[in-house]
């Protein structure tokens, strides 16, 4: 942190209006059980933040009985939102268009009062920081419970309080590359929904075919796309499939390759430039790719081990105790024996077994088994059927979303390009050893 840059605890900055720092309710005022439900009101734990946002849709809710009785810890657009117990540290910074939400008792929202005087940007990135991370961490085991930093120990901390058009500065900086990550990021969205519905349309409403059958030309559907599915349905155990399409295994379209776990007791093994997949390295919603991992493994670690690597386009299924996270291979790497790797048979390309997989998650979580970890097995892809269709019309599929999935890979590769930029320019802003205008520069450079 620049040495001359003035700083306030929290609460002498509440006594003086600039800011307002708050938990969610405890105890009586606490939601009930039968309070949650399909309420309006999203309850943000520490759970639903992740890089930086809140996962609203992922939130329990909470109904409108619940939120009469609530006393505090009611969130607007523009708070800060810090997990405080348990899993302490999590940070987000709200749209200024957030929908409605409260707090639980473990999440504490900072609100800035006054922006003249605390721009809520800048506070965002400066508890990002390591000059405010090291004043919660030293803090976070005064109890003997779990981790935990009270509302009056939050209180207690620092923050700098540089001249407000420093203060917007560094805050615009810092933000611009967030907003370029979040746009990428909704673009993401909308990009899987849409491959997703084509999926759906193409392979379990079978829409073209029923056009096709009625005597309407199918929805959206060039004459030589359309040319590819047939006009009648047959019966199977299934159900009515498209005639040249059969009832099968979904074994039958996918090779199955197992992983394995080098020696963690061998270090030559580690810390190698190989990634290796596990449970913890599944892709966020919208991003499908997995193009780096947590840990790495080295050439002799894969040689001497289980550990198998996985070509590109290959599908992985998380099949052990956390079962049913999926990511998309982005680049060569090897995973865990909890996940297996599919990739698709002769006809059968990577992007129609991705979305198939997907479309058969909850029915393999079903199918798990296992006496301590729910497992999906080798014969659990044998036990699953479907309709499986002809291999040019799967084909087709990855040539019609092909274009979709690489717009998808290119983004998530820029946010982690931008993401790095951004967390080695924000220590040097706060240290002084980037100047402002060398850090426009770079935002320059990065398009941002």
């Amino acid at each position: 942190m620049v040495t001359e840059w003035p700083v306030s605890t929290v609460a002498q900055l509440q006594n003086e209006g600039v800011l307002l720092v708050e938990d969610g309710n405890h105890g009586e005022y606490r939601p009930r059980r039968e309070e949650f439900g399909n309420g309006a009101v999203a309850f943000i734990r520490a759970a639903d933040m992740a890089g930086g946002v809140v996962l609203f849709d992922a939130a329990d809710r909470i109904n409108e009985s619940a939120l009469r009785r609530l006393r505090k810890g009611i969130g607007r657009g523009g708070d800060i939102l810090f997990s405080h117990k348990g899993t302490v540290g999590k940070l987000a910074l709200t749209a200024l268009d957030a929908p409605p939400f409260v707090c639980s008792p473990q999440t504490t929202f900072w609100r800035v009062l006054d922006e003249t005087r605390l721009d809520r940007h800048f506070l965002y990135y400066f508890m990002r920081s390591r000059a405010f991370q090291e004043q919660w961490q030293a803090r976070k085991g005064e109890t003997d419970m779990a981790d935990y930093v009270s509302l009056s120990a939050q209180r207690q901390l620092s923050v700098a309080v540089p001249p407000i058009r420093v203060q917007r500065t560094i805050g615009g900086v810092l933000g611009a590359l967030d907003e370029k990550i979040h746009v990428n990021r909704r673009m993401n969205q909308t990009l899987v929904a849409s491959a997703t519905a084509l999926f759906k349309a193409w392979f379990v409403d079978f829409e073209p075919v029923t056009a096709k059958a009625a005597g309407r030309k199918p929805a959206g559907l060039g004459g030589n796309v359309a040319a590819w599915f047939p006009d009648k349905f047959v019966d199977s155990e299934l159900g009515p499939v498209p005639v040249s399409w059969k009832a099968g295994r979904f074994s039958e379209l996918v090779k199955i390759h197992g992983g394995g776990t080098p020696k963690t007791s061998v270090p030559g093994y580690w810390r190698g430039e190989i990634p290796w997949f596990s449970v913890v390295d599944t892709p966020a919603a919208g991003e499908v790719f997995v193009l780096d991992t947590e840990k790495g493994i080295t050439e002799k670690g894969l040689r001497e081990s289980a550990a198998k690597l996985l070509e590109t386009g290959t599908t992985i299924v998380t099949a052990r105790g956390t079962v049913g996270n999926l990511a998309l291979v982005g680049t060569p790497m090897a995973m865990n024996q909890s996940c297996y790797g599919l990739s698709g048979r002769p006809g059968y390309g990577p992007f129609f077994v991705y979305y198939s997989t997907a479309e058969l998650v909850e029915e393999l979580r079903q199918r798990a088994h296992g006496s301590v970890f729910d497992t999906i097995t080798r014969s659990t892809f044998d036990s699953v059927r479907i309709p499986i269709p002809p291999s040019g019309i799967a084909s087709g599929f990855d040539r019609q979303v092909g274009p979709l999935l690489e717009r998808i890979k290119a983004n998530v590769q820029e946010c982690r390009t931008l993401a790095a930029l951004r967390d080695t320019l924000l220590p040097k802003l706060f240290s002084g050893e980037v100047r402002l205008r060398g850090a426009d520069r770079m935002l320059e450079w990065a398009g941002a």
